[in-house]
């Protein structure tokens, strides 16, 4: 199933991801999880890829299982991440004999210790090259991308951010996934300039439950995200405290989805960190409404 076209109906389409972990113990977990989750009826889960192809063999495997074992559809995440051409493409061939229709193209963040991203010998600097190369070598997988309502914290000018943005999706991507934000006016502002800038595939927000204050400072300073200033107040006050901490926020997370669904989001996709508890209550408020 190409997920692209959950995004063309009149239902939203809700959607996880997880990271492979580093252990059996941990995969079997992960599988708890989505195991949990499976009453909620995602749309599909998204698996995603260690930083220098450091997670790439239970990535495949993780994804593999997926579609083996259960109905919910995967989608695999690649990066370009210390692979040249020809990694790369065995990459997608080994996607393309587990029969995965869909994929997500990233260029990757640097490994840990690697203060800025260098292309590997004979590989990408761009999520755009790894899209075209995709295409130019006829995978014919349904392809998703990332967006950055924000702006991406190495491109300090959003324009030129944009246009990056347009190349990449000019070279054949099917869907965009949002990097996380707190505020829903980025969100906004962020699809209106890509409408007038001619981007027209569905643009899916990205929304991480905040379920421990220290993670969620350690995710907005890697990624660039802002947290409103009342929001980050009351997490603080509540900092040793954390299930207040996590039930304010998925309280903030279930209004911010209302908010997106209302305004015509064509769905909504949940960085879980491989938990279900904080997903699970945000989703069965909005089941009741949507």
């Amino acid at each position: 199933m190409r997920v692209a076209g959950l995004y063309k109906t009149d239902d939203p389409c809700f959607s996880f991801e997880f990271f492979p972990p580093k252990d059996d113990a941990g995969v079997e977990a992960l599988f708890h999880t989505l195991e949990d989750l499976a009453p909620l009826q995602p749309g599909f889960v998204s698996v995603t890829y260690g930083a220098g192809g450091s997670t790439r063999n239970r990535t495949v495997e993780i994804a593999t299982r997926i579609k083996r074992e259960s109905k919910i559809e995967p989608v695999a995440h690649l990066t370009c991440v210390g692979h040249g051409r020809g990694e790369l493409r065995e990459i997608l061939s080994l996607y393309r004999a587990a029969r995965m229709d869909n994929v997500l193209c990233l260029r990757g963040d640097p490994p840990r210790g690697q203060a800025r991203f260098e292309p590997a010998p004979d590989g990408f600097a761009f999520a755009s090259e790894l899209v075209a190369f995709a295409r130019n070598e006829g995978f014919d997988f349904c392809l998703g991308g990332a967006a950055y309502p924000e702006g991406h914290p190495e491109t300090l000018d959003r324009q030129v951010d944009l246009q990056r943005l347009k190349a990449k999706v000019d070279e054949g991507l099917d869907f965009l996934i949002t990097q996380i934000f707190f505020d829903n006016a980025f969100y906004f502002d962020f699809v209106e300039r890509a409408r007038q800038a001619g981007i027209h595939v569905p643009i899916v927000p990205g929304i991480m439950p905040i379920t421990s204050f220290e993670q969620v400072q350690r995710f907005t300073r890697m990624c660039g995200a802002t947290l409103p200033m009342r929001l980050l107040l009351e997490l603080e006050r509540r900092r040793s405290e954390p299930q207040a901490v996590l039930e304010l926020g998925v309280a903030h997370a279930t209004v911010q989805c209302m908010e997106l669904l209302q305004r015509g989001a064509p769905g909504l996709h949940f960085y879980t960190l491989n938990k279900s508890r904080a997903t699970q209550m945000i989703l069965t408020a909005l089941r009741a409404q949507f």
